[in-house]
This record gives structure tokens, C-alpha cells and sequence, in this order.
């Protein structure tokens, strides 16, 4: 059942526990010497130490033993055995590691019962340390979704400042994932065993948010029947995430600011302050500095939150990332009736480059989420998105289908491209005006489509030029990074 390490300078008791372990099923690996259980110790590697405090009456072998076990990876649990005179020596390590104590004489069914619990309590650690390990795995940086350059710019900050005590302003509109990144600066410092306590500012009143951060005292208020603790002394050794900090009340404003520069708390009610030791990592969707003109918001509490700041790109300025928080989306997903995973078609994907996307990621995982369900086969479709991006195509079908993977960009994500931006040639114009011109394959074409070649011509000399920053481009023909995807898609003809 379990590794049990045994050392005890009295050899009858040894026998008579290691007798009494082994009936039980554990593997135990007994020593009546010191230095040789302190020599053996790594190398066995056990779950459970039950050790005398003294194995000679010169040295505390057990104490060495203690620190060597919290040492290993994972630490050991440890029993020390203990004779009369030496208890306070004993509880001493137990603030210093030590599961629990035994006083000789002890009956060996208080042996068995410690033994049982100090693997219950291993086994609690080793499955909440399996537990952080993987919300650690689901926010590390490489789960937030995104190759283009502003989110690159995102991933290199917070790996920057993730395993610091500074604190962070998280700037970006609603649904740019926030909240992710939040935890992806928790998870990756080393605050991450301790707690992620997440606070959205604007969802309740003031009365209600200032007993919910700092807590209260029993009878400080109607309805306030016992004590309470607050949300930063909830977070303590560990990090609170203040979502929309810019609709915080003045009133709370000056004592957030308070916390921020004491490290301290004062519950409702209370007169002595608690000392919190938590990392502040504040989040807005709307400028801060206009607030403060407003004089709605604390010039010197934006100062103490805005040590440094994050800025989160809207979907609409990195349309390079749709492919892949699609394939993202679509990971794992299977049509209800035709059981097999879900794909999307070019047509969709376009229009899915097309729209703006005001709710950002969060507005796009809900449409996927929607044409998921809507869908009648496994391939989704112009006509199973949303009303409101059914204006930029008239298709409801597609015969192209585009294969997702979460790991990266759909397989044929180069043919995706070439759709929204023809082949440019050597001479800058696309391969379809270099047909419609005399000596290719049609020499006359309608006048419209003419015009439409020769727009996309041109629009692909700028994107070369621009060296494929569409960015770029755009700021190049004097129109915004919207009307070039609109531009190249053809919208409206």
C-alpha cells in the first residue's frame, strides 16, 4: 500500500512495528541507526517517516530526518516518536513540517491510526498538487489563443511580470479575455498554490462590495450575524482579480487605495487593520483617464493599479487569429446526429474575417457555439451563424470544407488566404487580371469584373509592398483595416 520508512534505536519496538506494517500491507524499510537512515532516506523515497526525535542521546536525528523530507520531491509525511521531556521539542516540529507525534509508551493501534490519516492527508496533497498543476497547464501562455503580433506582444509582457508582486492594470474591451490572462500571471508565478479570487466590481452595490472585499464584524450592520472575512483576506498568499475597477464607488476607491499602499485591511465594524499579503491584478474596459477628468475615479488610485499595464487587442485588429480561436472552438465538438467532429466551409470562414466582432473572442465563441448547435449536418455554414453576418454573404453552402486543428492553423489555411488575397505576380497584379488581359485565357470580360480585377490587383501591390501587414496596407490607401477585408472579400457587389 504505501512506502514506509521506520527508524528507532530500540530494536524490539522496530521488529514489533515492522511486523505490525507489514500485516497491513505496507513495504517498510526499518533502521536502528541514524546515520544510516539518513544516508538511505533519498534513495528509498517513502510516502510515511515514523522516526524517534533522538536515535543516540547526542544528536536529534529525527529533526534532520524532518528537513530532509520536506526537502524531497514530493516531501514525505513524518511521524516523530518522542520520550517524556521532549514534547515541546516535538511540537516545535510540527510547526516546522512534521505531520504529527507519538509519546512513548504508545499503543500500537494509535500507531496504525496515525499512519492511516498521515496517507489520507498525502493523498489529499498529492491530488490538490495534480489539481494546480493542471489549472497551471490550462493557463499557461501557450492556451491563450493567438499568433499575431499584438498577442505576441501580450505573451512576452506577461511572462515578463507573471512571477513578480507588481501590480497589474489589464486594459481591453469586453470579451478580449481579461479574466485569461489574469490567471495565466496567477498560474505562472509563485503565488500559484495560493488562491485566484476573482471580483467583478460592477455587479453589486456598494454596501454589498464593500463587506464582500473587506469583510465585517458580527453585528456591524442589519443582517450581519457573524463574523465575516473579506475577499483580500480570502486571497491571501495568493492573487484578486478586480474586474471593471472603473465602476468601483469613490467611497471604496480611497480604501482600495489603502490596501494597495498599507498591505491592510479593516473589516466593517472593526478598529485593528489585517495585514494581506495578495497580489492586486485590476482589469477595465473603459479609459481610465476619462473617468478621472469626470472626476469619477482616483488619480491616485489609477497611479497605484497602472504600475504595468497590459493592453489587449480587439479581435477586429488581429483578424489573423479567427482560424485558430475557430479551430479552438470547434476542438472536440460532434455533431449530435451524425457523430463526427465539426468542420466549417470557406464561405463561413470568410464571413466570419469580415465582421468586426464587437464582442470580440467572447462574441465569436458564442456564434461558433450557436452554429454548432443550429447546424443540421457537421459542416458549418454561412446560413447556420448568426443573422446579423448573414449580410456579408449571399451563400449558404459551400462545397470547400476547411479542416480544423486545434494545435495550429486549419491545413489549408495558404488556400484560405489566396481566397481573401489572389497570387500576387512578379509585376504586382493578381493571377485572375492577368487571365482577363488579351492573350490569356478570356480576352474580354465584363466591365464590372474588370474593375473589381483591377481593384484587387492594386490592393495586392499595396500588401506586397507592405510586406504582407495588412496593417499597413491599409494605412498605405488610406482606408481602415475593416474596408481592406471588405475590399478584398468584394462586399457589397
Amino acid at each position: 500500500m504505501a512506502k514506509v520508512f521506520l527508524a528507532d534505536d530500540e530494536v524490539t519496538m522496530v521488529q514489533m512495528v515492522t511486523e505490525l506494517l507489514r500485516a497491513d500491507g505496507h513495504d517498510v524499510f526499518p533502521f536502528t541507526n541514524g546515520n544510516a537512515a539518513l544516508e538511505a532516506l533519498e534513495g528509498i523515497g517513502p510516502d510515511v517517516i515514523i522516526t524517534d526525535l533522538y536515535l543516540d542521546k547526542t544528536r536529534a536525528h529525527g529533526l534532520e530526518i524532518l528537513q530532509k523530507a520536506r526537502m524531497m520531491v514530493p516531501p514525505a509525511v513524518v511521524i516523530l516518536i518522542t520520550g517524556f521531556g521532549s514534547i515541546e521539542t516535538a511540537v516545535e516540529a510540527m510547526k516546522n513540517g512534521a505531520f504529527d507525534y507519538l509519546e512513548k509508551p504508545f499503543k500500537l493501534d494509535e500507531l496504525k491510526l496515525c499512519v492511516q490519516r498521515a496517507l489520507s492527508y498525502n493523498e489529499a496533497v498529492s491530488e490538490n498538487v495534480y489539481l494546480r498543476k493542471q489549472l497551471k497547464k490550462k493557463y499557461q501562455f501557450n492556451q491563450i489563443i493567438g499568433t499575431s503580433t499584438r498577442m505576441q506582444e501580450v505573451f512576452r509582457m506577461v511572462e515578463r511580470v507573471a512571477d513578480t508582486d507588481s501590480t497589474v492594470l489589464i486594459l481591453g474591451e469586453s470579451g478580449t479575455g481579461k479574466e485569461l490572462v489574469a490567471k495565466a500571471l496567477h498560474y505562472n508565478s509563485r503565488r500559484q498554490l495560493g488562491a485566484f479570487i476573482p471580483v467583478n466590481c460592477s455587479a453589486l452595490p456598494e454596501n454589498l462590495l464593500e463587506s464582500e472585499l473587506f469583510g465585517h464584524r458580527k453585528g456591524s450592520f442589519t443582517g450581519a450575524i457573524h463574523d465575516k472575512k473579506g475577499l483580500f483576506q480570502e486571497a491571501d498568499g495568493g492573487t484578486i482579480f478586480l474586474d471593471e475597477v472603473g465602476s468601483m464607488p469613490p467611497v471604496l476607491q480611497s480604501r482600495l487605495l489603502r490596501v494597495l499602499q498599507e498591505r491592510e485591511v479593516r473589516r466593517v465594524g472593526d478598529t485593528v487593520p489585517t495585514y494581506v499579503n495578495v497580489r492586486v491584478v485590476a482589469a477595465t474596459n473603459e479609459p481610465l483617464e476619462r473617468k478621472i477628468k469626470e472626476g469619477t475615479f482616483r488619480e491616485d488610485l489609477y497611479y497605484r493599479l497602472n504600475v504595468i499595464p497590459i493592453h489587449l487587442p480587439s479581435l477586429r485588429d488581429r483578424r489573423d487569429d479567427i482560424p485558430l480561436l475557430v479551430a479552438h472552438f470547434l476542438k472536440d465538438k460532434v455533431h449530435a446526429r451524425a457523430n463526427k467532429p465539426m468542420q466549417i466551409t470557406k464561405a463561413a470562414m470568410e464571413v466570419l474575417f469580415a465582421h468586426d466582432w464587437p464582442g470580440n473572442v467572447r462574441e465569436l465563441e458564442n456564434a461558433i457555439e450557436r452554429a454548432c448547435a443550429l447546424s443540421e449536418t457537421q459542416v458549418l455554414q454561412v446560413c447556420d451563424l448568426p443573422p446579423a453576418l448573414h449580410r456579408y454573404s449571399n451563400e449558404c453552402s459551400s462545397d470547400t470544407v476547411i479542416e480544423t486543428r486545434s494545435g495550429g492553423p486549419p491545413s489549408n489555411f495558404v488556400v484560405l488566404n489566396q481566397a481573401l488575397f489572389p497570387t500576387v505576380s512578379s509585376e504586382g497584379r493578381s493571377a485572375a487580371a492577368a487571365e482577363s488581359e488579351p492573350g490569356g485565357v478570356s480576352t474580354v470580360v465584363p466591365l464590372k469584373n474588370y474593375i473589381r480585377l483591377q481593384e484587387l490587383a492594386y490592393l495586392n501591390r499595396a500588401l506586397s509592398l507592405a510586406g504582407g501587414d495588412k496593417q499597413k496596407a491599409a494605412e498605405m490607401l488610406g482606408v481602415s483595416l475593416a474596408t481592406l477585408y471588405r475590399k478584398l472579400l468584394g462586399e457589397g457587389e
